[in-house]
């Protein structure tokens, strides 16, 4: 599925061919609430009447607003979360969200783009 840019431009979202949607926000991007809103409805609009687990590629964000963070905690259609950065700055911003919100589902912070990947894959049974 070809990557929809979110409304605003500071992003784009795509549903990849595992399963996996992936939210990439642009490098040294501010994102305010109306950009969350913009790529929960993205997300939203990929995943039509399902859920999948989301990658969402945060590396060198440079600032959340609060009034962000808290719409990140409203339930979309990702049922798993995984949040990627790079930098000391990234978890920072990380952890703080997840420290002060509840996340709508399992949420985890990684520096590894194959670790975040293996924790949203569903187990094998």
């Amino acid at each position: 599925m070809e990557p929809v840019v979110v409304d605003g431009g500071k992003g784009t979202v795509e549903l990849r061919a595992d399963g996996v949607i992936h939210l990439i926000w642009e490098p040294k991007v501010r994102i305010e609430a109306e950009d969350a809103q913009a790529a929960m409805a993205a997300v939203n609009q990929i995943a039509g009447d399902s859920t999948y687990p989301m990658l969402v590629d945060m590396a060198t964000t440079e600032n959340v607003s609060i009034q962000a963070r808290s719409v990140f905690s409203i339930p979309c259609a990702a049922n798993r979360i995984a949040l990627l950065g790079t930098s000391p700055v990234d978890r920072i911003i990380a952890n703080f969200f997840l420290g002060v919100h509840v996340p709508p589902c399992p949420t985890r912070f990684f520096t590894s783009r194959t670790e975040s990947l293996k924790w949203l894959q569903p187990a094998e049974n």
